[in-house]
């Protein structure tokens, strides 16, 4: 597993409306981008993904952050997330300035 030390960021935060990315999306990913460490390779084939969100509030939903962090990965490491057929969530709650995500991807 890959652990980043990073807040995850929610669907509505980053979207105005349907279609446009927030300025908070567009520092999020570049951050992200930054954060990811190169050396990671997506095994070919089909692809099984396992995330931890590190959330500091009970009341977030363990789905939200999942497809802009999926989206990410995909930018990072050149693959189609049609790939992905199988996918593990887990949530924890941790301290404020705690947040975390961690994620591992595999072949089935």
């Amino acid at each position: 597993m890959i652990r980043i030390d990073i807040k995850p960021l929610s669907i509505n935060q980053a979207f105005k409306g349907r279609k446009f990315k927030t300025h908070l999306y567009n520092s999020y990913q570049k951050q992200l981008l930054l954060l990811l460490p190169t050396e990671f390779e997506v095994p070919e084939g089909k692809l099984e993904i396992v995330l931890t969100f590190g959330f500091s509030s009970k009341a977030a939903d363990i789905d939200n952050p999942m497809k802009l962090f999926i989206d990410i990965l995909q930018k990072k490491y050149l693959f189609n997330d049609n790939r992905i057929y199988k996918a593990t969530i887990y949530k924890e709650i941790v301290k404020k300035g705690k947040e975390f995500i961690e994620f591992d991807i595999k072949s089935i």
